[in-house]
């Protein structure tokens, strides 16, 4: 992997090309200083004049003439020196507003889907300033874009991208099971599988193929000669009148999951990919392999949420083939215990 092929996939590099495909997206470049703010190690809060931060209350009746407020006690001098960003949250606002009130926040390449669980909606809607701050303070997703996102280039030349930027997406209840990543090897899909693999959902089972022809025929038609890439991942949405809808780009390899594959099985099928096209002789079956969960063993838990898995480890692809492996045995068991069971 290369610094290009990192570069690439920043959203504010992809969207220009793809918005017509895409969900609606406004771009704001960040200044140095909130950047700074959400890499400083000093405990979890927002910007000074949020309206997120509740006041103070004082109770004259409760307290004895020698009280003392427990901060003032033990703490003096150790809170951290709040900063202030009143013209970027007024940006912000006028963004959020004019995407219908409601947003989706994310950085060059990540979301802090890992803070979802502390916003008063559980997701990642914002509608202000102050969530998109909690959330994007709160997050060790975004430590990837902060600090590690060129670690897996063999030219690596820089710690971090040139300018960080805020994208905020226009918010949409999007269903889960209609998210779907494809894998893209040497300019050919060589794999697609849903995204979200910690459910399993009956009604994608049976519509394979027809899924599979969407999709690879949006890649043909949209993504193959427009991209400029010729390693990396998309991920794209299904809509209920059977659009497709970009929703982002990653990197082959490195950070990115391969979600219901291996890289060694996408490889393979690359190799196929080209013996296709080579004539050796492969059915049209053999040019994409489309995958979704199959029953409910075979889900798989959060790969990165939850499992308090470093994620180091993660990133090294290991994690991933144990769930994998676990979620077979336990399938292949259930299925043992059910045929006992019938007999």
């Amino acid at each position: 992997m290369k610094e290009e092929d990192v570069r690439r996939c920043e959203i504010q590099a992809w969207y220009p090309a793809f918005r017509r495909h895409s969900l609606r997206t406004l771009i704001l470049p960040l200044p140095e200083e909130f950047i700074s703010f959400l890499m400083r190690d000093d405990g979890l809060y927002l910007p000074k004049d949020s309206l997120a931060i509740p006041t103070r209350t004082q109770n004259p009746q409760l307290q004895a003439e020698d009280y003392v407020h427990w901060d003032e006690e033990d703490d003096e001098g150790d809170e951290p020196e709040v900063p202030s960003f009143p013209d970027l949250a007024k940006q912000v606002q006028t963004m959020i507003q004019s995407l219908g009130g409601a947003v989706f926040p994310k950085l060059n390449w990540s979301a802090p889907k890992d803070t979802a669980w502390i916003s008063s909606s559980g997701s990642l809607k914002c509608q202000n300033f102050e969530e998109i701050s909690l959330l994007l303070k709160a997050s060790d997703n975004l430590i990837h874009d902060l600090c590690h996102a060129f670690d897996s280039c063999n030219d690596k030349s820089r710690e971090r991208p040139a300018q960080f930027v805020l994208a905020l997406r226009k918010w949409y209840d999007l269903r889960p099971e209609m998210e779907f990543r494809g894998f893209v090897r040497g300019k050919l899909l060589v794999g697609i599988c849903q995204r979200e693999v910690t459910g399993f959902y009956a009604t994608l089972v049976g519509r394979e193929d027809e899924l599979e022809y969407m999709i690879s025929s949006f890649f043909d038609v949209n993504v193959r000669e427009v991209f400029g890439g010729e390693d990396y991942t998309f991920d794209v949405y299904l809509t209920k009148d059977l659009r497709v809808k970009l929703l982002d780009f990653n990197p082959w390899g490195g950070s990115t999951l391969p979600l219901l594959f291996s890289w060694d099985e996408l490889e393979q099928n690359y190799a196929k990919v080209l013996g296709r096209l080579n004539g050796d002789g492969l059915s049209d079956d053999d040019l994409v392999e489309f995958r979704v969960v199959k029953s409910e063993g075979l889900v798989q838990p959060g790969l990165r949420v939850g499992t308090g898995v470093p994620i180091d480890f993660v990133n090294q692809g290991a994690w991933e083939d144990i769930i994998k492996r676990e979620a077979e045995k336990e399938a292949r068991e259930q299925e043992k215990e059910r045929a006992a069971g019938g007999g």
